[in-house]
């Protein structure tokens, strides 16, 4: 039988957990990945080699390899010391190849034939992505890291999310979606990593044509000066302002809350009232339906020193291979479904 095909839309830190669970199926997997980041390593690289960001990549890479764990830590690696020091080995690699092979996307390639990769990481744009956010105030944010950075825009508001040039979406990426069976968008940064692939128009679009099922894997927490005070409505009301009014079809939440040892941790850094909520009689037209499954993790991951960035990254994480599993259970049911009304 035909492999069915998964498609996922994020960055960073929250593709990494559910790649890594996913690969373990025996589905044909599209990464599809944010190229807005700009900052620590990535930043760097960016501005001194005039590179498309890896870091984002990098990190998908890494989840869907079969290589040994050798070279995944290998990929994974940040110099501690020296003139180095902050960046990983894997971004390195990546603008190496992408500097050889003359693009981005075809050092993208190279890179998964090398690091044997289960499936495949697409980038959504080979285009000089820089990232705006305009406040109410009319003052405009720049790049990635200002955004992910700023701790107050929340209490202006948001005008707009944009890019500062023209950013042409890569074709591969909207194949994909054209050809998914299920679409999983996130776990990820609302504004960081989710919201740059769909103020992407035609992605957008291909997203609310596609006839696959679209699934939301909730966020666990808020982001402070960005989305306090959101719970799931929020969430999906944002993204189906850019993919279309009841596009997301299920949406991924937490049976259980984290530990008290992590909330503990997590509010001493981003205050208290952090955690996602869901309120069942707040929306009685919502066009989701909402799957709650044991999907977090019992654990605090370590923060590499060497990450300048370590701080901006949350530690109230998802588990890799209950969600991956949540996301395939939701596949055989829909695949079920239409073979029973194929049936009918």
């Amino acid at each position: 039988m035909k492999l069915k095909r998964v498609v996922t839309i994020g960055g960073g830190t929250g593709s990494f957990t559910l790649l890594s669970g996913l690969k373990k199926y025996p589905v044909e997997i599209s990464a599809i990945v944010s190229m807005a980041d700009d900052g620590g390593s990535t930043g760097v690289l960016r501005d001194e080699l005039g590179v498309l960001p890896p870091g984002d990549v990098r990190q998908c890479l890494v989840a869907l390899s079969d290589s040994s764990e050798k070279l995944r830590s290998l990929m994974n690696y940040r110099f501690e010391t020296g003139g180095l020091s902050g960046h990983s080995f894997g971004n390195l690699f990546l603008s190496a190849l992408e500097k050889t092979s003359g693009s981005f996307a075809l050092g993208v390639e190279e890179a998964m034939q090398i690091l044997k990769v289960r499936g495949e990481v697409i980038p959504v744009t080979e285009s000089d992505a820089n990232l705006e956010l305009e406040l109410l105030d009319g003052k405009v944010l720049q790049g990635e890291n200002e955004i992910n950075q700023h701790k107050t825009f929340q209490d202006v508001g948001v005008k707009e999310l944009r890019f500062s040039g023209v950013v042409k979406t890569y074709k591969k990426a909207l194949e994909r979606v054209r050809q998914a069976d299920i679409i999983v968008i996130g776990p990820g940064n609302l504004y960081c990593s989710l919201l740059p692939n769909f103020i992407l128009k035609d992605f957008a679009l291909a997203i609310k044509k596609s006839r696959a099922k679209v699934v939301y894997v909730s966020n666990l927490t808020n982001k402070k000066g960005h989305t306090i005070g959101f719970d799931v409505d929020d969430y999906v009301a944002t993204l189906e302002k850019y993919i279309g009014k009841n596009r997301v079809n299920y949406v991924l939440f937490p049976s259980r809350r984290p530990g008290k040892a992590l909330v503990e941790k997590y509010e001493q850094v981003e205050g208290r009232d952090t955690l996602v909520e869901f309120h069942r009689g707040k929306n009685p037209k919502r066009g989701y339906e909402l799957v709650r499954a044991d999907i977090v993790s019992g654990k605090i991951p370590k923060q590499d020193k060497s990450d300048v960035i370590a701080s901006t990254r949350a530690f109230i994480r998802h588990d890799s291979e209950r969600l991956a599993r949540t996301v395939m259970f939701l596949l055989d049911l829909e695949m079920n479904r239409k073979i029973v009304k194929e049936i009918i």
